[in-house]
């Protein structure tokens, strides 16, 4: 087995544990919390209760229930919703997944797509207007929650102007705002970490040589910096795909997205252990497979990388 064989399969070993690691914390840190998921029920008997606990095994023992959850989902079985009845937890998480997938596939596109050029050009045109315009804004970015930046977007152009959606993603207009909404702290942030890591090649002897034989600055920028001073982004990508596939629920909520995000602050809100189990699993699996497949590229792009 060679070396990189090697070192996936010791990555993923250490993904599943962690996977693992993640499941027991907030198995248990859950049903720390005070309440339960049939405490908040209108005009239902204390009876009633204890007959809904019992129904999905909340009666036993904590230690119980949790070799009961872990078997059975090492079997591939998340359990059934406790408040939406009758329904599957694997089928409510695979059902609302593709919805924020893309979404946020989407906004990583645009964030890449806006990032690292916006980044060329302000290293380029280091201490130039241009520059300093593509910091401020760069700063800006960073600083605005997503939230603020969605009840903007939603005021003024879906009330004032009235000339996108504000609900659902019922037609490709309706993507417009809660793409921007997400895509722009990455943006801002992928163009910051693409300048400052083209300023350090820059510096680099092997650049200082190149233009000590003559090169032009723009082919020594695109042709030979680039490539090193890209690899930052690439770390970045993957945990950046995960992060915003979880980290969208608040704009999900305030453009009525049906996702996987809405979901899950529904269900913490209504204290529906499975279902907060089984996208905790979904979303901890998401994020430590996207820093694995990175780990891979960045390998693959600077071969110099040692692997350990």
């Amino acid at each position: 087995m060679g070396d990189m064989s090697k070192y996936i399969v010791k990555r993923v070993l250490m993904g599943l544990l962690s996977i693992f690691v993640v499941a027991t914390l907030t198995f248990f840190l859950m049903n720390l919390v005070p309440g339960g998921p049939f405490v908040a029920e209108k005009s239902i008997s204390k009876a009633a209760q204890e007959a809904l606990a019992a129904k999905y095994g909340l009666d036993k023992p904590l230690g119980q229930q949790y070799i009961t959850y872990i078997t059975d989902f090492l079997k591939g079985d998340m359990g059934l919703s406790l408040r939406q009845r009758g329904r599957t937890v694997a089928d409510i998480i695979f059902s609302k997944f593709p919805v924020s997938a893309k979404l946020a596939g989407i906004a990583v596109a645009v964030a890449l797509c806006l990032g690292i050029p916006l980044g060329c050009i302000s290293a380029y045109t280091r201490g130039k207007l241009t520059d300093n315009i593509i910091i401020v804004l760069g700063t800006c970015g960073i600083a605005i929650p997503s939230f603020i930046t969605s009840v903007l977007l939603l005021y003024g152009f879906g009330v004032k102007l009235n000339v996108l959606p504000t609900v659902g993603l019922n037609e490709w207009q309706a993507y417009i705002m809660p793409v921007t909404a997400l895509s722009i702290y990455p943006t801002a942030y992928i163009t910051r970490l693409m300048r400052s890591s083209l300023l350090d090649v820059m510096g680099q002897d092997y650049i200082r040589t190149a233009k000590a034989k003559g090169v032009s600055s723009f082919l020594i920028l695109f042709k030979h910096a680039l490539r090193n001073a890209i690899l930052p982004i690439v770390t970045y990508v993957g945990p950046m795909l995960a992060y915003l596939m979880t980290g969208s629920f608040v704009v999900e909520k305030i453009f009525t997205i049906p996702g996987l995000g809405r979901e899950f602050v529904s269900a913490i809100t209504n204290r529906d252990y499975t279902m907060v189990m089984g996208t905790t699993i979904v979303l901890a699996t998401l994020v430590i497979t996207a820093n694995v497949i990175v780990d891979i590229l960045y390998k693959i792009i600077d071969p110099r990388i040692k692997l350990k």
